[in-house]
């Protein structure tokens, strides 16, 4: 149900819609989305001071130009919520029903005005670059205008730096909006965003000024949330024969006191009460993020040249902590994980001991570094991933590629512990270690207890944890529970008493435990919450490929998954204890 019948926004079906509206009017509609953002946020969670900050940036350009023929591609996306209500997808924002209809980020398949499904930073001027190159090759006549709309820490990504370099070479139309929010997700990082504020304090005529530098034509505009500033400021660079940056200084969670004084708890939050700002559930108990930062700590203590490092995600990790108390063993690079992990291993080689923490769905943007710095060159770094598991987020947002990325790399480790002790002393391990790159899969799920059996994990040893016969269960990290559920419904439905495995390891395996296995069991299980292509199972089968042993694989295929529920996903991957057992039961059968 419609909730504001009386809106405004309801007349506005595309954004030529807009374009007889007054101004009164226009400033009328940048309150109602604005209040619209807040509501849908408030109830499923959402970036909500990236939008906040955007709206009259937003309607300013809709106003102006003409999408879809103008295009415009926002960086990250996150910020794309009022481009999203202009352009046909305002009931996804007036109508709680129709809240999950739309993602949180640009997406093709919802509409013809957007061009790119984008929720990583730092790519929109060399998607801009790109289609402005063909629009010459292909159209040269055309009128069409290109725009990237970047800000909110992105520049500090290198990809930014080289997409401006190659922007700088075109002869012809494109603009580059930069939304100088003064924030990433955190603080700004880096002597760039030093720049960026003297130009702020010198209205735009600072002679420190890069994009000049790297050959760009520059404007700047001071008041981007002013929304008469803003039509003027596009009216003059719409049809620019050349390059052209417009550093746009706009207020991050502008239009709710909370956001604009939070900034960071507001980049993106899980539902909350919109009267006071308050989650609408608060974590309690016990966390694995914690607990590694108390290791850290008692590691410190006892004199280990500790340092904590990550790409402008500290909120993930509860970092926070860690740079209150140890200010000088902190660093956040900003929204730049090559950079993050390349400075890791230069610090690994000169003696420190750097752990560094990264998201699973960030990291791939760092591959490269993974391979040629870290793992070629066997440097001892700590890493803690997150977010490695079968999600139920954006597209542009699956963390389940994290073992089939790593898994397939020289010199790396990689452990998957099942519960808090497990990961405290693969920790103290990795820290103590100074053989080689050692990466550790935090648990996303509710935190366990249960034991280490092993101290050193330079071989590792698979933990028997209940000895049966026929059907062996391998259930890594996060899928401990679900292997113990297994063998409950086996032992029920086929009176099969199982064998049920805690691996540790997702690249080494115990050789020993698997060979034996073929003397009682006919069909091995692998049970992994994440890609199954390039994953543990396929370790397992390679293994087991010259032998009569049956192996099946249990997690997720090779495909992006889009904002569907998390028991949903487990329907379809088959990986209900039910469903699992049933499969098993098929492969006995067959025997």
């Amino acid at each position: 149900m419609n909730r504001h019948p009386d809106y405004l926004l309801n007349e506005v079906n595309e954004p030529a819609d807009i374009k007889g509206m007054s101004l009164d009017e226009l400033k009328q509609l940048a309150r109602e989305m604005r209040q619209l953002v807040l509501e849908r946020d408030s109830a499923i969670g959402g970036h909500v001071g990236p939008n906040l900050g955007i709206m009259e940036l937003t309607i300013a350009y809709h106003y102006v130009f003409n999408s879809p023929h103008d295009k415009v591609i926002w960086d990250v996306s996150h910020q794309s919520y009022p481009h999203k209500m202009l352009t046909g997808r305002k009931l996804g924002f007036l109508d709680p029903d129709h809240y999950e209809d739309i993602s949180g980020f640009t997406s093709p398949e919802e509409s013809n005005h957007d061009f790119f499904e984008i929720g990583h930073t730092s790519t929109s001027i060399s998607l801009a670059v790109g289609l402005a190159q063909a629009r010459d090759l292909l159209k040269p006549h055309s009128k069409d205008n290109i725009v990237a709309v970047i800000g909110d820490g992105s520049l500090s990504g290198g990809l930014a730096f080289e997409g401006l370099n190659n922007a700088a070479k075109l002869n012809s139309n494109l603009i580059i909006v930069v939304n100088d929010n003064q924030m990433s997700i955190d603080e700004d990082q880096g002597g760039l965003y030093k720049g960026l504020k003297e130009l702020r304090d010198t209205d735009g005529q600072s002679a420190n000024n890069i994009f000049k530098f790297m050959g760009l034509d520059y404007r700047y505009v001071k008041a981007g949330n002013d929304l008469k500033t803003m039509i003027e400021a596009f009216k003059d660079v719409k049809d620019i024969d050349h390059p052209i940056v417009l550093h746009v200084n706009t207020q991050k969670g502008k239009g709710y006191a909370p956001a604009e004084k939070e900034k960071m708890l507001y980049h993106w939050r899980q539902p909350f009460d919109l009267k006071t700002g308050k989650a609408k559930q608060e974590a309690t108990g016990e966390n694995y993020s914690d607990a590694i930062l108390e290791e850290l700590d008692r590691q410190i203590q006892a004199g280990e040249p500790i340092v904590a490092m990550n790409a402008a995600i500290p909120g993930v990790f509860n970092l926070k902590k860690f740079q209150a108390k140890h200010p000088q063993r902190y660093y956040d690079v900003g929204i730049a994980e090559q950079d993050c992990i390349s400075t890791a291993v230069a610090m690994a080689a000169a003696g420190a001991r750097p752990v560094v923490f990264q998201n699973a769905t960030f990291l791939q943007r760092a591959y490269d570094h993974l391979i040629h710095d870290m793992a070629l060159n066997d440097s001892p770094v700590v890493m803690i991933v997150r977010g490695g598991t079968i999600a139920t987020e954006s597209a542009t947002h699956q963390g389940s590629f994290d073992i089939s990325m790593i898994s397939d790399l020289p010199n790396i480790e990689y452990l998957a512990p099942t519960n808090v002790e497990e990961l405290l002393s693969m920790l103290r391990w990795a820290i103590k270690q100074t053989d080689q790159p050692v990466v550790i899969r935090e648990p996303e799920k509710p935190l366990l207890h249960g034991k280490a059996t092993q101290d050193d994990y330079s071989n590792i040893k698979y933990d028997i944890a209940h000895h049966g016969s026929e059907v062996a269960i391998m259930a890594v990290g996060d899928f401990w529970e679900l292997g113990q559920q297994v063998c409950a419904e086996l032992q029920k439905k086929l009176n099969v008493d199982a064998t049920l495995i805690n691996p540790k390891s997702v690249t080494g395996i115990d050789a020993d435990v698997l060979h034996h296995l073929s003397e009682n069991h006919d069909v091995v299980v692998t049970l992994e919450d994440g890609n199954l292509s390039g994953g543990f199972g396929e370790t397992i089968d390679r293994y087991y490929g010259p032998t009569p042993m049956k192996v099946l694989n249990f997690g997720a295929p090779r495909e992006f998954a889009d904002n569907v529920p998390l028991d949903v996903l487990y329907e379809w991957y088959h990986l209900t204890p039910k469903q699992i057992v049933d499969d098993i039961e098929r492969v006995i059968h067959s025997l």
